[in-house]
């Protein structure tokens, strides 16, 4: 049982070392497919915030393609992957935004669970935060 949660915990690395090499400058399709499921209904399809939802919400729904402009031109990477992921105590949006990284977890533990029984917590982890970057790359490549 260890020596399968082990093998899955080595692909899922190697895995996300291949994908850092070109995730950072290429529009993951990954990332974008992350991206209309979690984002497009309020950010919408550009990441301008004109989402069918965006018009419901009390708030302004920021455009998503200036992030980095908001930042010196710098895009803000871990800030951006630790406020869509919401488990880190980091509440900078407050309750006006919804948190991923929970429902993140558990799709992957769902999928996880049913592919490798006994995977561990840990491992299932690791596939969450996997798409999560996955993610916050797609935002950085339409940053305008």
């Amino acid at each position: 049982m260890k020596r399968t949660t082990s093998l899955a915990l080595a692909a899922l690395l190697a895995a996300g070392a291949a994908f850092a090499q070109d995730g950072a400058t290429e529009e993951s399709a990954l990332g974008r497919a992350e991206y209309m499921i979690a984002c497009a209904g309020c950010h919408g399809e550009s990441g301008k915030g004109d989402g069918p939802l965006a018009g419901l919400l009390d708030i302004s729904t920021p455009d998503l393609t200036e992030l980095s402009k908001r930042y010196s031109g710098s895009f803000p990477f871990r800030n951006t992957l630790l406020l869509i992921d919401g488990r880190n105590d980091i509440r900078a949006h407050g309750s006006e935004m919804p948190v991923w990284g929970d429902r993140y977890m558990s799709s992957a533990e769902a999928v996880a669970m049913e592919q490798f029984p006994g995977m561990s917590r840990e491992v299932a982890d690791a596939i969450t935060r996997g798409r999560l970057l996955s993610l916050v790359y797609y935002l950085e490549s339409i940053q305008q």
